[in-house]
């Protein structure tokens, strides 16, 4: 018998220091108004001390286990979804599974930035459903605030993106609940539209002075480019989800897309003509924390009890690739 695939357990976890759009005009040409009317952030948080994403995780699963009713000692498996790992190897899932004492189970790293969580969400149902795990260990974590060139020359991103990280415990059961389906696509084409140049292994030495002076070890994005495809791909692959359902968007309980900018969700809420109770935003306080945004944000409605059981949740992503994707939930 096939298993259904539910989230048990979410949790999420920030760094305390908060950057203000005030603080940020300090260390370059902006303002808090110009930050705000562009990207509906007005706070994000940064650690303030050395801390890699695999630190970051810890408080976020130990709530997931909790909000699950499971220890270390149930989990079968762990996926890590980062673009920013505490190292290039090992993986941070590794440093995890001995930071947090879990069995010597599997550990894997999945790179797809901003949907991350989604591509994540479909490896672990998988696993699931055909039986040879239990209950795996679902992360998104990043650590953004070290790879932000803080300048004028870098404004436009580096206003946008902060630290966090969000966790979600991924288990069978015989209810009739779970996740429905997973859409996820790709278009390589648009890679340097959003990307993070050097180190490369493509270069020898893989990073030099020169390098760094060019700053192409900081995040770059052609804005306008990202914002075009994501307003066009988002309600695209969201009504695949529900199509493949025999459902439309009425049927949405809850939407919880990526936060990547306040104004790209405003356009996919106006196209999809969804009320504002039916999509959850916390862009403002947290900006853009890649593949922490959505475990973020479905553990920040689950523990506001915005999510009731039975619920049609849909989590929709897009980023750097581009790569895109939609997961429908019936909670």
């Amino acid at each position: 018998m096939i298993n259904n695939v539910y989230i048990s357990g979410t949790g999420y976890n920030v760094p305390n220091r908060i950057v203000t759009n005030d603080e940020l005009s300090n260390y370059m040409d902006t303002s808090d108004e110009w930050i705000s009317e562009r990207t509906g952030i007005k706070e994000r948080r940064y650690i303030d001390s050395e801390m890699g994403p695999s630190d970051l995780a810890i408080p976020a699963v130990e709530k997931a286990l909790s909000n699950a009713s499971l220890t270390v000692y149930d989990i079968d498996m762990i996926i890590f979804a980062t673009s920013t790992p505490d190292y290039y190897a090992p993986g941070s899932g590794c440093l995890l599974q001995d930071k947090m004492g879990f069995n010597n189970i599997g550990a894997l790293d999945i790179r797809v930035q901003c949907s991350g969580f989604i591509y994540g969400l479909s490896i672990a149902e998988q696993y699931i459903k055909n039986g040879t795990f239990d209950n795996i260990l679902l992360v998104g974590a990043e650590v953004q605030s070290t790879a932000m060139d803080l300048s004028t020359r870098g404004r436009d991103v580096a206003v946008i993106f902060g630290d966090g990280a969000g966790a979600a415990i991924i288990s069978k059961t015989n209810d009739d609940k779970g996740i429905l389906s997973s859409h996820l696509h790709s278009e390589g084409k648009y890679a340097k539209e959003l990307w993070l140049e050097t180190p490369s292994s493509k270069l020898n030495p893989r990073f030099s002075d020169d390098l760094i002076k060019d700053g192409s070890h900081f995040l770059k994005m052609n804005g306008r480019e990202v914002f075009k495809n994501a307003v066009r791909r988002f309600p695209e692959v969201i009504l695949e989800a529900l199509n493949s359902n025999n459902l439309d968007v009425n049927d949405i309980d809850l939407l919880i897309p990526h936060q990547a900018n306040l104004r790209i969700t405003q356009m996919i809420q106006k196209k999809l003509k969804l009320d504002d109770s039916k999509v959850f935003s916390n862009i403002h306080k947290f900006g853009n924390t890649t593949a922490a945004s959505v475990p973020i944000a479905l553990a920040e409605a689950n523990e506001k009890k915005l999510i009731k059981d039975n619920d049609i949740v849909l989590l929709a992503a897009f980023g750097s690739g581009f790569a895109w994707g939609s997961t429908l939930i019936k909670w």
